[in-house]
């Protein structure tokens, strides 16, 4: 496909002098508009108006000038179609061969944080989609380039062949659609956010590649990393990454559960995560005290462990780390030193977040084979909920405590879920079971000794007194959870029975 008219209007100008020059050189008229026609011409690039070629000015404060008969006819023309020649020659309209547009900056615009809804409509683009969407329609003859980074090759295989390959059209026009349909979600999920309606009858979701990934949760399976623009600032997808290898499919998914879990303390407090689930969490006075209760509370399972800390890393907590194999600290920073000892070790990634990012509801998606998933987050706490002791013995201030901590723990462990805790940390953590019971004798043996005298926290209500039983005979003495069974009174009495104090809050944190 020879290209001699080229249209070039974008918001984006990294790289288009330089481009448009080469394009210049090679013969290649060019029509422009607003200010890229204004940047060109400042840099000695002849430029036809898209006035001239319309022969009708701008009009509507720039809302309308590019929606024009002999703009969109020029690029819609089968070159192939006698009667598209006939009716181009009848009306004097010359065919545009390439065409290089992107758009307004939309997502810009609705990221600054005093922006009016007057700014974001009037930055929403009508013209250059049009264009864009005309041209990769009709990519068998007009190529379209919307991305500064496709420059190079259109003008290498100009030079080298003297015209756009058809298969670099289609994969030119793919791009752009992708590009429009990004534009219109963004658009979409602003203005529907705006009107406060949670579940629209069509989902419209947009996220950008950020790295490709070596491989899934299995080396047989590919895998690439999504961000979704103007998400959450305290994201994985946001977090930076000062030292280590590449983040893996695995690396991404147990990061995201340490730091929503790590989000859950105010107090100096570390998580160890292994394969999606806590396998220890401690808090303290400082950090090392915190870190050394994570690691105490299962020194086999930590071993590789993606740790999420809520305090600068400091020397001594991280002379401790470095004595043990990690995958991954997340910290919202590490001092000199600090840095210094774990970067020792050279595949151990350091990532730095901002824990001071306000808190954003988004939705959570999952995938099923065929649709998609989607509900609020499960940001509810005990703040949240009700604190009803339903036994004949009320919990000890110092229980209570305990209680609080396994309850922001447990809410983070996959159902059926059971977390003893004491002193602060955890000492059994029952995970992912067909019952619940069988999750507290996980947790119970776990915490062999350490179970007398600590809590016990449930993910949901216990179907049947078995597990007040089990956490009786381990010697542990207080219970949260969340009630709600038809056999609650036979777990109330059993706790009475063997002096257990239990609380009952009336939300379930199931996680699947």
């Amino acid at each position: 496909m020879a290209v001699k008219r080229a249209l070039i209007s974008v918001s984006n100008k990294e790289g288009v002098i330089p481009f448009a020059k080469q394009l210049a050189e090679l013969g290649i008229d060019i029509i422009s508009t607003g200010g890229t026609k204004r940047a060109l011409e400042d840099a000695g690039v002849p430029v036809i108006s898209i006035s001239d070629v319309t022969g009708f000015p701008e009009i509507l404060d720039g809302r309308v000038k590019t929606l024009h008969p002999a703009i969109h006819g020029g690029i819609l023309a089968v070159r192939s179609d006698e009667r598209h020649q006939a009716a181009l020659a009848e009306h004097g309209i010359r065919p545009i061969d390439l065409v290089v547009v992107n758009l307004y900056p939309f997502q810009q615009t609705i990221a600054k944080p005093d922006v009016t809804l007057a700014e974001a409509i009037e930055n929403i683009d009508i013209g250059g989609p049009t264009m864009v969407r005309a041209a990769a329609k009709n990519y068998a003859d007009v190529a379209i380039v919307v991305d500064p980074a496709d420059y190079p090759m259109v003008i290498e295989e100009l030079k080298t062949t003297g015209s756009i390959q058809a298969k670099t059209r289609q994969q030119l026009a793919a791009k752009a659609f992708r590009h429009t349909a990004a534009y219109d979600a963004m658009i979409a999920e602003y203005l529907t956010n705006l009107t406060g309606e949670n579940y629209p009858e069509t989902l419209t979701v947009t996220y950008t590649k950020k790295q490709s990934l070596r491989y899934g949760e299995n080396p047989h399976q590919s895998a690439a990393f999504y961000a979704k623009p103007l998400g959450a600032a305290f994201s994985i997808a946001n977090a930076a990454q000062l030292h280590g290898k590449e983040l893996s499919y695995n690396n991404i998914n147990d990061a995201n559960a340490a730091i929503n879990l790590i989000r859950e303390f105010q107090e100096p407090a570390v998580a160890a995560i292994k394969h999606m689930n806590p396998c220890g969490v401690g808090v303290g006075a400082t950090l090392l005290e915190a870190f050394t209760k994570a690691y105490e509370a299962d020194p086999v399972s930590i071993f590789g462990g993606i740790i999420a800390v809520n305090r600068e890393v400091d020397k001594e907590t991280a002379e401790r780390m470095h004595d043990i194999f990690l995958e991954i600290v997340i910290a919202p920073s590490f001092s000199d030193e600090a840095f210094a000892i774990l970067t020792k070790k050279k595949n151990i990634r350091l990532l730095t977040l901002d824990f001071t990012a306000p808190d954003v509801k988004e939705k959570m998606l999952v995938s099923v084979n065929g649709g998609l998933l989607v509900q609020e987050a499960d940001t509810f706490t005990l703040e949240d909920a009700e604190w009803n002791v339903v036994t004949k013995r009320e919990p000890t201030e110092a229980e209570r405590e305990q209680l609080r901590f396994a309850w922001k723990v447990v809410k983070h462990v996959k159902s059926n879920a059971i977390v003893l805790a004491k002193n602060g940390m955890t000492v059994g953590v029952g995970a992912g079971q067909m019952n619940r019971v069988g999750a507290a004798k996980i947790a119970i043996e776990q915490a062999g000794e350490q179970a007398v005298g600590a809590v016990l926290a449930s993910d949901a209500f216990f179907p049947m007194d078995d597990t007040v039983e089990a956490a009786a005979k381990a010697g542990i003495t207080a219970i949260i959870q969340p009630g709600g069974s038809i056999r609650d009174a036979d777990s109330i009495r059993k706790a009475d029975e063997y002096g257990i104090a239990m609380v009952f809050t009336g939300v379930r944190h199931f996680k699947h």
